[in-house]
C-alpha cells in the first residue's frame, strides 16, 4: 500500500480527510500537534479517531508553544469571539500554523517514503485564514518539491486538500458516505475538558449549519450555557 501522512487535529474536517485517504487505499500515518491550544479535548479526540480508524501510526508532536502567541486559540487572555459572519481574518488565526504543520509532515513523509500528504483545509465555510486557501496549498506543494531530495530527484510530493472546495454540508455528506463517526470529533475553539462545545464560535456555527443542511443528526455535545 502507498503511504500517506494525514494531519489529524481531531476535528470534523481532518477526520473526514483521513477517511478519504483511507478510501483511496493509502496506509495512513497521522500527525497531531500540541501547540498551546486552549484545550486538550481535540487531541484526545484525535487519539480515539486514530485508533478507531486503524491508522498505521499516530504521532503527537509537542511544539514550542511560544511560536504561536497572539491568537485566541493559544492565549487564555484573548476571548474567542462568537460567530459574526465577518470576512476579516479573526483573532482565532494562529500565525503560520498550517505552514509549520505541513513542513513537519513533509519531513516525516520523506523519512518514511510517503509522497502524499493530506490536510483538511477548506476555503468554503471557513474563517478566512490565509493558510487554508488553494493558493497556499499549491504554493506549499511547489516548495515541497523544491526543498527535498525526493522532489529534486523527480519523486514528487502531492499535497491533497480534498475538502478545499466543499461546503460543510458537502463535507459531512461525504463523511457520512464513508461511515465517519462524527461523535468522536471535537471542533469547538473553546471546548471544555469533557469535549463539550460552546455552540457559538465560528467552528461550532459552521459545524451546526453543516449537519442541519445535510439533514444528518448532529452528534456534538454542547455545553448548557
Amino acid at each position: 500500500m502507498k503511504k500517506a501522512v494525514v494531519l489529524l487535529s481531531g476535528g470534523l474536517d481532518s477526520t473526514t480527510c483521513l477517511a478519504i485517504a483511507k478510501s483511496e487505499g493509502f496506509s495512513c500515518f497521522a500527525l497531531s500537534f500540541i501547540y498551546g491550544q486552549r484545550h486538550s479535548a481535540e487531541l484526545r479526540a484525535a487519539e480515539l479517531i486514530a485508533r478507531h480508524m486503524s491508522v498505521a501510526e499516530h504521532k503527537v508532536i509537542q511544539l514550542d508553544t511560544g511560536l504561536f502567541s497572539g491568537s485566541a486559540l493559544t492565549d487564555q487572555f484573548i476571548q474567542v469571539p462568537q460567530f459574526n459572519g465577518s470576512t476579516e481574518i479573526p483573532v482565532t488565526y494562529v500565525p503560520a500554523r498550517n505552514t509549520i504543520f505541513l513542513a513537519m509532515a513533509l519531513g516525516f513523509a520523506e523519512s518514511i517514503g510517503a509522497r502524499d500528504i493530506f490536510i483538511g483545509a477548506s476555503s468554503v465555510d471557513y474563517s478566512h485564514y490565509p493558510d487554508c486557501r488553494a493558493e497556499f496549498i499549491s504554493a506549499f506543494q511547489t516548495l515541497a518539491n523544491l526543498a527535498t531530495k525526493a522532489g529534486i530527484n523527480g519523486d514528487s510530493f502531492t499535497i491533497h486538500a480534498p475538502l478545499q472546495n466543499l461546503s460543510k454540508v458537502q463535507t459531512i455528506q461525504l463523511g457520512h458516505q464513508l461511515s465517519v463517526d462524527y461523535s468522536l470529533t471535537v471542533s469547538c475553539y473553546q471546548a471544555n475538558e469533557q469535549g463539550e462545545a460552546c455552540g457559538h464560535c465560528d467552528s461550532c456555527t459552521f459545524r451546526k449549519r453543516g449537519f442541519m443542511g445535510a439533514k444528518i443528526e448532529d452528534p456534538t455535545l454542547y455545553r448548557k450555557n
